[in-house]
C-alpha cells in the first residue's frame, strides 16, 4: 500500500466502517443528482400539450390522408379505390415540402407496408407522413 492509506488491518477501522466511507461520496451525488432534477423539472413554465382524445370505437371520421391503405393492402385515394398499376398516376407529384400522408390502418401488416413505400419510392417520393389508427 502507500503512504497515505495503511493497509486495512492497522486502519483501526472494521470493514463495515470502511464499506460505509466508500458508500458516502456515492450517496452525496445521487442526493446532488435528485436535487438538480427537481429543480430542474420545476423551471419549465411551459405546460405539456394537450393530447388528443381518442374517438369511440365504431365513429367514423375523415382522414386528411392523401392516400388510405386498408388492412387487405387495397388503396382508396378521396375515397375511390386505386389499383397498384395506376397509383403513381393518380398521386400528386412528389413535393419535399409537403410530404405525402398516407391513412394507414391499425392492422396493416409490415409486408404490405413495404410494398407500398417500394412503389412510392419508384414514384419518387421521398418524404412521407405515416398516419394510423389504433386496433381496438
Amino acid at each position: 500500500m502507500n503512504d497515505l492509506m495503511p493497509p486495512p488491518g492497522l486502519s483501526g477501522k472494521s470493514l463495515l466502517d470502511r464499506v460505509e466511507d466508500a458508500l458516502l461520496p456515492l450517496i452525496n451525488l445521487v442526493f446532488l443528482l435528485l436535487m438538480f432534477f427537481i429543480v430542474a423539472g420545476q423551471l419549465s413554465e411551459t405546460p405539456l400539450p394537450e393530447l388528443p382524445e381518442t374517438l369511440p370505437s365504431g365513429s367514423e371520421t375523415s382522414t386528411n390522408a392523401d392516400l388510405t391503405v386498408a388492412a387487405d393492402g387495397t388503396f382508396k385515394m378521396a375515397g375511390k379505390p386505386v389499383t397498384e398499376a395506376g397509383l403513381a398516376e393518380a398521386l400528386p407529384q412528389p413535393d419535399p415540402e409537403n410530404p405525402l400522408r398516407i391513412g394507414a390502418a391499425g392492422n396493416l401488416s409490415m409486408a404490405e407496408l413495404e410494398r407500398l413505400m417500394t412503389l412510392l419510392e419508384k414514384a419518387g417520393y421521398t418524404e412521407l407522413l405515416l398516419l394510423t389508427e389504433p386496433t381496438s
